[in-house]
């Protein structure tokens, strides 16, 4: 078995290589100001049709929407480099856990028309727990589509392969009453040999959908993605839309 210090290492370079989260170090995000804060919607917007659902939120709007460290007392917020939100997709074998590959690189299908994306970490936890937080812009039908997705293949795909790595266990969790909907789910990413486990909770509230991944680089249980930090930013996604 590796050591402690080895088994960090390892997931920091997974981290690195799939631009799955962002290091736990990184300037702190005070404000909304690295991408400006979105524009006032006209006066005379007409309302979307019921068929149509509701429209993505801009990227100025998403930023506005994220939550920084004055949102989550407790934690260090740092932005994510664009670099680390790869746009194209790489194929996962078998096909039909795509969408959990996916969304392991914050993508999706149909594309998501703006993300953005941010690293968290506790100032009083020390089980090695990484956090990220991220959102992603969708039509209100497609962003149905893809929660969907994920709670069938979470429920069917037990193991797959992406990128060259094997990624087991995957199961569903009991997802949180928030939004207007959610799923959850648990895998382990074998990278090289060591198992990483991770935990994903993806929460819907109109066309956004909010993000949140744990990986856990000590520990070989799934951890729990915190609470207050899904509260305060589903709450922050409310007020902004």
């Amino acid at each position: 078995m590796k050591s402690v210090p080895g088994r960090v290492m390892v997931g920091i370079s997974m981290v690195a290589v799939l631009a799955a989260t962002a290091a736990c170090g990184g300037q702190d995000s005070d404000s909304n100001s690295d991408t400006g804060s979105g524009s006032k919607k006209p006066a005379a917007e007409a309302k979307p049709s019921a068929q149509e659902g509701l429209k993505p939120l801009t990227e100025a709007q998403l930023t506005k929407a994220v939550i920084t460290k004055a949102d989550v007392k407790g934690y260090r917020v740092g932005n994510t480099p664009d670099d680390e939100i790869p746009e194209v997709s790489v194929p996962a074998k078998p096909a039909t856990c795509q969408a959990l590959a996916d969304m392991f690189l914050l993508g999706t299908e149909p594309d998501a028309t703006a993300r953005v994306s941010r690293s968290v970490t506790s100032l009083k936890a020390t089980d090695g727990t990484v956090l990220r937080v991220g959102l992603l812009a969708q039509k209100e039908a497609d962003a149905k589509k893809v929660v969907a997705d994920l709670r069938a293949q979470s429920g069917t795909c037990d193991s797959y392969e992406h990128t060259d790595y094997h990624y087991t266990e995957v199961t569903p969790g009991k997802a949180p009453s928030l939004g207007d909907e959610a799923v959850s789910y648990s895998m382990t990413s074998d990278i090289e040999g060591t198992k990483i486990p991770v935990t994903y909770t993806i929460v819907r509230s109109g066309s956004t959908l909010a993000v949140f991944y744990a990986m856990s680089v000590l520990s070989e249980k799934a951890p729990d993605v915190p609470a207050d930090v899904m509260e305060a930013q589903v709450t922050k996604i409310e007020k902004t839309a």
